[in-house]
């Protein structure tokens, strides 16, 4: 990557876009969660969640992942977007949701939203067939 290359990235992304992309702080593998989904994309990333609920609301979300900075973007804003909400609005982001939100992901790689909303998807379903 030369230095106008370089320069040109961090001038093409948004605040959320960059904020999220190089964020790590929900990354983790969580033991025993409420809510586990694993997804693996035809590009080769794979997103895993940990869902924790308390009360019928996300209380935290963390996240794995072996993708590219995209996914890595598209897994952070989802946990952003869904910790505190109640278990049916955290089924209300959806990949469009994640790609406003970002606000640059660029086109060819709205499939990391998909990716990452499908396993998100998996995670609260996990939940919803064993919660208490």
């Amino acid at each position: 990557m030369t230095d106008k290359e370089s320069f040109d990235f961090w001038q093409d992304h948004s605040i959320h876009y960059l904020e999220m992309a190089f964020g790590h702080e929900r990354r983790e593998r969580v033991s025993h969660p409420d809510g586990y989904g694993k997804r693996t994309g035809d590009c080769g990333d794979t997103v895993e969640f940990f869902l924790t609920i308390e009360s019928d609301r996300v209380s935290s979300v963390a996240f794995d992942t072996d993708g590219c900075l995209n996914t890595n973007a598209c897994a952070n804003t989802i946990a952003h977007m869904s910790e505190g909400s109640e278990i049916s609005e955290a089924w209300e982001i959806s990949p469009d949701k994640v790609i406003d939100f970002l606000g640059t992901l660029p086109p060819h790689e709205h499939h990391c939203a998909e990716l990452a909303v499908g396993a998100f998807y998996l995670a609260l379903s996990n939940y919803e067939e064993i919660k208490p």
